[in-house]
């Protein structure tokens, strides 16, 4: 019996040289991109800074052989490890991600596209210093601007038309591509190189999202994005040492990606790449919390206030409803016992009970300290109980709608004696639309998380380069990245 499979080697897919040709040629001419990239940067890496007061996060940190430091390797701010660019990729990604207060990219898929951060900043670190020893330039800060706007607009526009979640796929393989892409220009690789790196992206695992829903939800998603970067930087370095690839990664019949694990679709585009990701993307900066959350629970911040003019507090609540989009229901509408902080962060009616009850949500108020206090934990599932979630039609189309792109949420309380309060958000603090109110905020966040790590004089230091675009474009990455150490 004769295969009627040809095995001559066919052309790389479009979508794999697409993806090289723009990360490896394409001049970002929008002032708007750097603009928000460079605060994006200092928002990540403070992310990152207060996640080292977590142990959960802190124990997965540091060398795989303890003691382990690898000479002109890459540090890890706010740590004193120097280590490979895989590694350091992996724990730069992890602190990121960890308490879910990073950027956010919301469209048919979701994510975070800061996550890929912890690639560049390995790799170019790590490139950074081993070019002065060698007594060559450095890498300099705007290459890593770059790099992360190109990050986030191969993994924003894939994400525009394409659901992984919807085929049980975790939102990190497009952090593992678009890392791929950008590493690879970042390690010189050649246009057929990282096609092949590419590829191999593509052809790899790919992570499931059991760790993000019911009744599975665990820490794992708060390291997944820190596993992927980091497996980027390996899949590039291998490309780099004349790894072959596969150019059918994505249409091979049968043993393809769409094939195996996409229900024999093809991705969809909307828009070629350019920088409009990185333009609108939304940052996260009231509150650590699921982004679909976000104006729920602005929303209820506002409910507090109310109720406090009133002199109540949230034992004079009968019902809640809360009307919002379809995303939000499908991923954080959540009933029954929470096991963890990582399942309490994913949960909306935890999100809304916190700030109803004490005017506040912070990525403390997850902790078992809180959640199984004797006396605020029953209060809590109290709040949690009373709470009713329904799909507002309008709102699903106008989170859809590419010229609105809005995460609308609407809450109304009804009080023991009858009386209702209600308050609707549209656009979260974070969202392009309020960027003049947003980005003072930002910075004072991140003044907020360098006062955890550094003193006085250190912080200073920090915060006047990072907010001095000439100055900051020009500075080596290992300057910028020691600014950090301890």
């Amino acid at each position: 019996m004769s295969s009627d499979i040809s095995n001559e080697r066919p052309a790389p897919d479009k979508v794999l040289t697409d993806i090289a040709d723009y990360a490896l040629n394409y001049k970002i001419e929008s002032d708007l991109a750097y603009s928000t990239a460079q605060h994006c940067l200092i928002d990540t890496l403070g992310c990152g800074l207060e996640a080292l007061e977590y142990p959960a996060c802190t124990k997965l940190l540091g060398p795989i052989v303890p003691g382990t430091i690898v000479p002109n390797g890459a540090r890890v701010p706010g740590t004193s490890y120097q280590l490979d660019p895989v590694q350091a990729a992996f724990n730069i990604g992890a602190m990121i991600r960890w308490l879910d207060f990073n950027d956010t990219w919301l469209a048919a898929e979701w994510g975070h596209p800061s996550d890929n951060l912890g690639g560049i900043l390995a790799v170019a670190d790590w490139l950074s210093r081993s070019a002065i020893a060698e007594g060559k330039p450095p890498v300099k800060m705007l290459d890593v601007l770059t790099a992360m706007i190109k990050a986030h607009e191969i993994q924003g526009c894939i994400a525009l038309e394409n659901s992984f979640n919807k085929v049980g796929l975790d939102h990190v393989v497009l952090v593992k591509v678009a890392s791929t892409a950008v590493v690879s220009q970042l390690l010189g690789l050649s246009r057929d190189q990282t096609i092949a790196a590419l590829s191999l992206a593509w052809v790899d695992g790919q992570s499931l999202r059991t760790y993000r829903h019911a009744p599975n939800t665990g820490s794992r998603k708060s390291w997944a994005a820190g596993d992927a970067t980091s497996r980027a930087v390996r899949l590039a370095l291998m490309a780099r040492a004349g790894e072959m690839g596969y150019p059918s990664a994505l249409t091979a019949k049968t043993w393809g990606f769409y094939d195996v694990s996409f229900r024999g679709q093809e991705f969809k585009f909307q828009r070629a790449y350019g920088s409009y990701v990185m333009e609108n993307v939304l940052f996260k900066i009231s509150y650590p919390a699921e982004f679909h959350s976000q104006t729920a629970v602005e929303a209820a911040m506002k409910l507090n206030s109310q109720l406090a003019a009133r002199n109540l507090n949230a034992s004079a609540i009968r019902a809640i409803t809360i009307r919002t989009h379809e995303a939000c229901l499908r991923i954080i509408d959540k009933k029954g016992p929470l096991a963890n902080p990582a399942d309490r962060d994913h949960c909306l009616q935890y999100m809304v009970a916190i700030p109803l009850i004490f005017g506040r949500l912070t990525a403390a108020d997850y902790e078992d300290k809180v959640a199984l206090d004797p006396v605020w934990g029953p209060r809590i599932d109290a709040v949690r109980a009373s709470i009713t979630c329904v799909e507002e039609p309008q709102f699903t189309r106008d989170y859809h709608d590419p010229d609105k792109r809005s995460i609308a949420s609407s809450l109304r309380v009804e009080l023991q004696d009858g009386t209702i309060l209600e308050e609707t958000v549209e656009y979260p603090i974070g969202h392009r639309r309020r960027r003049a109110e947003g980005l003072p905020l930002l910075v004072e966040k991140f003044k907020t998380n360098l006062r955890r790590r550094f003193p006085d004089v250190q912080q200073e230091k920090i915060l006047t380069v990072s907010l001095d675009r000439e100055r900051f474009g020009g500075m080596p990455v290992n300057e910028y990245v020691d600014l950090y150490i301890p």
